[in-house]
């Protein structure tokens, strides 16, 4: 049974928002760290929501270093 594609727009929900925002957010940094492993590649992600608050994520031990300094 495949899953139905959902139409992409802005959720109107504040709270199944932030449900999605948190879910969403977790898969990308996973698949970050998946990519940065399988491929031995260097990886950056940097996630700012909604209200500003800062995710990031670096698969370099210099961290965000690189992009700022």
């Amino acid at each position: 049974m495949a899953r139905e594609k959902i139409k992409i727009k802005k959720i109107d929900n504040i709270t199944a928002r932030q449900v999605t925002f948190s879910k969403r957010r977790r898969g990308l940094f996973k698949k970050a760290e998946e990519l940065a492993v399988l491929c031995d590649a260097e990886v950056a992600l940097i996630i700012f929501s909604a209200t500003g608050k800062l995710f990031e994520y670096a698969s370099s031990r210099y961290g965000l270093c690189m992009l700022s300094c």
